[in-house]
């Protein structure tokens, strides 16, 4: 099995392509540049590097949200054309989910924050079962960063947090958080394919897949334009 994996939810943007066995190639960046300037030259990069047939691959892995609107719209735009023109389907990894994968083996409850603007965060909340799999004990959502800790509080598990979101959040963890807490270092904080592409072969053995023409983004909640719209 062969899967290229996509990922522009965040100012990140990783591509990678992989097997059941390794992540053959992984191509991240994490600089000021559109995502509609990056995604295919390190596709095309990372495909010519390791002389990869396109007519091999699988699927086309991407996240499938939450994250940055015209990220998520970028990368599903990428996914799908790539998945029309091979004949291929796709495979769709929540962002927060692969996230969390960065964590692998952790003992401590994983919870990825990405920054939702407005004092809210995209997460979820993971951890690693007895067989190294990765549990989800809540889904995806979005909230105001203060409730989350509150929920983890809660919970009354030690907590790794990673992502985007932690920058934005450290004072609100700080000062509300009553457990032992510890934040990812760098090289494990931010978006990178390779996590995505590692989901992204579970889900395909499962048939959890969807045709190019069925798959959309799931933002989890209104863009600005919207919400203004709206009131």
């Amino acid at each position: 099995m062969k899967i290229i994996a996509i990922d522009s939810s965040s100012l990140v943007a990783s591509v990678a392509i992989a097997t059941e066995e390794s992540v053959i190639a992984e191509y991240s960046v994490n600089y000021k540049k559109t995502h509609s300037q990056t995604l295919l030259p390190m596709l095309d990069e990372i495909k010519t590097m390791t002389e990869l047939d396109l007519s091999s691959v699988d699927a086309i892995a991407v996240t499938s949200g939450p994250g940055s609107f015209t990220g998520l719209r970028i990368g599903s735009s990428t996914a799908k054309g790539l998945a029309l023109a091979l004949g291929k389907p796709i495979v769709e990894v929540p962002t927060v989910d692969a996230l969390a994968m960065n964590m692998w083996g952790s003992a401590d409850l994983v919870c990825p924050l990405m920054d939702a603007r407005r004092n809210q965060v995209y997460t979820g909340f993971y951890e690693f079962d007895e067989n190294d799999e990765l549990s989800v004990i809540k889904e995806r959502f979005a909230e105001d960063i203060e409730k989350v800790v509150g929920m983890l509080n809660d919970i009354g598990k030690s907590v790794t947090f990673l992502g985007d979101g932690v920058d934005v959040s450290k004072e609100a963890i700080r000062r509300v958080m009553r457990i032992p807490f510890r934040f990812a270092p760098p090289h494990l904080s931010r978006q990178r394919a390779g996590s995505v592409a590692t989901l992204a072969v579970k889900y395909y053995k499962e048939g959890r897949m969807v045709d190019s023409s069925a798959h959309k983004p799931e933002y989890l909640r209104m863009s600005q334009a919207e919400r203004e719209r709206c009131s």
